[in-house]
């Protein structure tokens, strides 16, 4: 198998927190554990093994990060040059992981499919082989490695649930899985096409062309859709409770269980979410659980009025600490608030145990005198 060796045998990982909510075992494919941190690897090391000495001018593709890094580890494994082509919103992580890998990052385009434009144009005029990310036959047949590997890890699967972006991934994966299992199910699952796809950058390819449409309707067994808050919350819901860090593109499939889009109480036998990727913005993983925080009752905001002379502001930070109120951050705001000459406002960000606690401290301040200031009309 082209990238024996190289490509990792991802973990199962199980949930008992996901299997009690939906009523059935669910447990995790970690390819956000898999070198370059996501499944791109196979792909990208099976079509640069199939290229041959086509190759030999170096390669050239689009993306928006994780195909970036598996063609550059490729490339630099097989000792040939390599140029990125990734959008100019490319998170900068991303940018610097496919530059560590020895390739060449040209930052073009608003989207990933301009990306892939520009780097197919560059192919043919530097005589470089254009690797595509998921239309491409040696492409599909490296992803499929994942359905083989859970043929032997998970002998009762059932079902599995796969990220869909361009649709290599559950292409790969559905054809290695129908040749030993073909009842096991197929459940394809993608981002809103009206989100801004920020937080599920690895499949910002919002549809597939006609030709791996075609292959995902033959091979998927249903395709469910989530919104960007839902996959926001499947992020923090693994990173707390499975202690894996996972990108949008590969929190999906439990979002879809998480939020009851999909149920698979339907039979029996495992159901295997695959986490496609880990290559996470940190600037965005941070808004993402500061996000989810403040949703769930565990960060408070207070305004409230305080004298403007020395010392004013420790009695209120005592009785915060005497509420068991953890202080984040404080502010004094002066320009937009109706305040005397004489009087600050004070913003203070709070961590709570949750919602109960938050209006206790929330009451506690207010009855002792702390009101808060009126906006300035």
């Amino acid at each position: 198998m082209a990238g024996a060796g190289v490509v990792r045998e991802t973990p199962i990982l199980s949930s008992r927190t996901l299997s009690e909510r939906c009523g059935a075992t669910v447990v995790l494919k970690a390819e956000n554990l898999q070198r370059t941190g996501s499944f791109k690897l196979r792909g990208a090391l099976a079509k640069v093994a199939a290229l041959g000495e086509k190759c030999a001018g170096g390669v050239v593709c689009g993306s928006a990060g994780n195909h970036g890094q598996a063609v550059a580890y490729a490339a630099q494994a097989r000792g040939v040059a390599c140029e990125v082509f990734m959008p100019v919103v490319a998170p900068i992580a991303k940018v610097e992981a496919v530059s560590a890998l020895g390739a060449l990052v040209r930052l073009v385009g608003a989207d990933v499919r301009e990306s892939l434009d520009a780097a197919r144009a560059r192919g043919a005029e530097a005589s470089m082989a254009f690797v595509h990310p998921f239309a491409d036959p040696e492409v599909i047949a490296g992803q499929g490695g994942i359905g083989l590997e859970l043929l032997s890890q998970v002998p009762d699967i059932a079902r599995v649930l796969v990220p869909v972006g361009g649709g290599g991934l559950i292409s790969g994966v559905a054809i290695a899985l129908s040749s030993a299992r073909p009842d096991v199910e197929v459940i394809g699952v993608r981002v809103d096409a009206d989100a801004r796809l920020t937080i599920a950058d690895g499949i910002a390819v919002k549809e597939p062309g006609r030709e791996m449409r075609g292959m995902v309707d033959r091979w998927a067994d249903e395709l469910v859709t989530v919104d960007e808050d839902e996959v926001g919350e499947a992020m923090v819901f693994l990173l707390e409770r499975a202690k894996l860090v996972v990108e949008g593109a590969g929190a999906v499939g439990v979002a879809a269980l998480i939020d009851g889009r999909f149920s698979p109480r339907r039979r029996g036998g495992s159901t295997v979410v695959i986490l496609s990727g880990g290559n996470v913005d940190p600037g965005l993983l941070a808004e993402v659980v500061r996000r989810h925080e403040t949703q769930a009752g565990r960060r408070l905001v207070l305004l409230a009025r305080l004298p403007d002379r020395p010392g004013s502001l420790a009695p209120l930070l005592a009785l915060v600490a005497e509420q068991g109120a953890n202080l984040l951050d404080v502010q004094h705001i002066r320009e937009g608030i109706d305040l005397h000459v004489r009087e600050s406002a004070i913003q203070l960000v709070l961590e709570t145990r949750g919602p109960a606690h938050a209006d206790e401290v929330r009451a506690a301040v207010r009855a002792a005198g702390y009101a808060e200031p009126p906006l300035r009309r």
